[in-house]
């Protein structure tokens, strides 16, 4: 049953089959051993425990499944093993297990026996998180790269393991109040360089930080301190390394034979055949097996538009069209609907997102209904495109440009969406937000507290990525630490201060979350005020009503008028001008009083003070 349904490709547990497992057979303790290489004339196992002869353990064929399988007496977790692999034409293949469950680093790169002994401690998490509704919930998301959030400088400039990381990840992201940490790929790759994207062990946690029951108490120490793991997942493509999934077993096994299919010419790496069962079944099982094995929350699935167009990044000919002629990627469709749906049967409470940046329609619509893929939330990335370009403006210029600003809110609701602020915005010359700013350093910190604001308060998860709050000057780099040396300077003094009551704001304000996919829940009150740059809006739920205005010039403006929604007392929340916060401290009154004034359709309105380069959130009073 396991050979039929794994070549049907829907054994969803795979992985308990296939790979090496530490068994007990006829009272004997070893490890079978279990791989799928259906054009190889022969495959043995070998390791350190025979010297790495090929010729001492041949495995057994199971009929025409292609699956090779052998039990092995007395080995034990620990060992590194390889398949040795003779291909049709007689050369020679040392490959790693495809569904090896840990590996060793390069140069060796051989696949290790493992076996777990975790007992976890997150059953109150496991348990709640079935119910959750994160549509309307709070979702903030700091996004990591365990390698360089923090090093070890008195030992040779190491990364943090998972266990010493886990504690000091929990604290900090606390601090600023996000809900869920989004760690950038985990899953084995040998070229640091790649930050992960390139996986050669879709199922073994890198040794970089650890062992994989390591892995499991860093999920398990944000579970229980009420943090959601969030893992980036990388089914669009792998390495040309040849010790991994490459011709396989001397065949394109895993890619596409040809190349206008099966080769991506921008990345330089290689395409699954998604038209392939036994491939499909791989990468569900995967999925599901992050989720299970290690109880992470979400996969946010990376390069989905690479997926989703046969033509993406290449010119005419190089590529293929599909059966109707068209430039959609059927098979990856398939793939990504079997994912979605195997996601939320089988994990029920865990959520997928997608990167995905065209105008694909229904990315986050159910699979039951026409053409939804079945994401729970997908990136904004126009919304990150326009917001950073209208934001590394000059204030002077920014009159020109304010549909760059206001744009997104025309397709807000067509999808459910997460404002990311990630990685890839802050390298390649790209520069670090606080340098994307334009002016002297105070206008470039009022800058960002303003962007960080209006990424806060308008409708949409938000996702910032590790170090925004150190407000560094260089770009990231994957193979150095954060720049903590920066946290005593007196304006990131201000800048934290001003994330952790932003943090804090968000969180106690279900306005902010509870509504984000109902369009009754945000409404401009005033976006057409280019002249000045001024732009605010409502955000509503229920009985609660925040306002959000934004004075994104350095020009002060007194007497600045602005409609409001009720009659009444309204009292300020936040202002990202406040001198705590490193801001000019420009007077604003403890209270604001509505006048029976016309404006903005509504019948009355605040006279207000708007300080330079600031967001303002106010709520009424009574």
């Amino acid at each position: 049953m396991d050979l039929h349904l794994f070549n049907e490709g829907s054994h969803l547990r795979i992985w308990e089959r296939l790979g090496a497992h530490p068994r007990r057979a006829d009272g004997v303790d070893g490890v079978s051993f279990a791989v799928w290489a259906p054009n190889a004339r022969r495959v043995s196992v070998t390791g350190d425990f025979c010297g790495w002869d090929g010729r001492l353990f041949p495995m057994r064929q199971m009929g025409s499944s292609g699956v090779f399988e052998l039990f092995i007496p007395d080995l034990k977790p620990g060992m590194l093993y390889k398949y040795e692999i003779k291909a049709q034409d007689g050369s020679i293949r040392l490959k790693s297990d495809p569904y090896a469950q840990a590996m060793e680093g390069p140069p060796g790169n051989a696949s290790r026996v493992v076996a777990s002994s975790y007992v976890w401690g997150d059953s109150e998490w496991m348990q709640s998180r079935v119910d959750r509704d994160l549509i309307r919930e709070p979702v903030s998301i700091y996004e990591v790269h365990l390698g360089s959030w923090a090093r070890v400088p008195e030992e040779g400039n190491r990364p943090l393991t998972y266990r010493e990381i886990a504690p000091r990840l929990v604290d900090h992201m606390k601090r600023f109040g996000f809900t869920h940490i989004e760690l950038m790929p985990v899953a084995e790759h040998p070229l640091a360089a790649s930050w992960g994207y390139q996986v050669t062990g879709y199922y073994a946690p890198t040794w970089r930080y650890g062992s994989p029951d390591d892995f499991r108490y860093f999920v398990d120490t944000c579970h229980r301190a009420g943090i959601g793991v969030i893992l980036d997942w990388v089914p669009a493509h792998f390495p040309k390394d040849d010790f991994a999934l490459r011709r396989f077993d001397g065949t394109a096994l895993y890619e596409h034979d040809d190349p206008r299919q099966g080769e991506h010419p921008e990345w330089g790496t290689l395409i699954f055949n998604y038209d392939r069962s036994e491939v499909r079944n791989f990468l569900v099982a995967n999925a599901l097996y992050w989720l299970q094995e290690f109880h992470i929350d979400g996969l946010r699935v990376d390069a989905v538009a690479s997926m989703l167009y046969l033509d993406y990044s290449r010119t005419e000919e190089q590529w293929l069209p599909n059966f109707y002629g068209g430039k959609e990627n059927i098979g990856a469709l398939e793939l990504l609907r079997a994912v979605n749906e195997a996601v939320r049967t089988e994990c029920p409470g865990c959520f997928t997102i997608a990167e995905e940046s065209t105008a694909w329609s229904g990315v986050t619509r159910p699979v039951s209904e026409q053409g939804g893929l079945g994401f729970a939330f997908k990136w904004n990335m126009g919304w990150m495109h326009d917001t950073l370009l209208y934001f590394s403006k000059e204030p002077v210029h920014r009159r020109y440009h304010q549909n760059d600003l206001t744009f997104a809110m025309l397709y807000e609701h067509s999808e459910h969406f997460i404002n990311a602020l990630s990685h890839d915005e802050v390298v390649h010359g790209k520069r670090t937000l606080l340098e994307k700013m334009p002016g002297d350093i105070w206008r470039k910190f009022a800058n960002l507290r303003a962007l960080l604001a209006y990424q806060y308060t308008r409708p949409g998860k938000q996702l910032l990525f590790m170090g925004t709050e150190l407000a560094p000057y260089n770009e990231w780099y994957y193979d150095a630490s954060l720049d903590w040396h920066l946290t005593d300077d007196p304006m990131r003094v201000g800048l934290a201060r001003f994330m952790e009551d932003l943090g804090r704001l968000y969180l106690e304000s279900p306005c902010l979350w509870r509504s984000d996919s109902d369009p009754e829940g945000f409404a401009w009150i005033d976006c057409s005020d280019c002249d000045n740059s001024v732009v605010s809006y409502r955000r509503q739920w229920a009985d609660e009503t925040l306002i959000t205005i934004l004075n994104l010039t350095p020009v002060p403006r007194d007497n600045y008028r602005i409609g409001m929604p009720r009659p009444g007392r309204y009292v300020y929340r936040l202002s990202s001008d406040d001198p705590a916060y490193g801001g000019s401290g420009y007077p604003l009154p403890d209270m604001l009083y509505t006048d029976n004034v016309d404006m903005h359709g509504f019948p009355q309105s605040l006279n207000l003070t708007l300080p330079p380069l600031a967001a303002m959130v106010i709520a009424p009073a009574d």
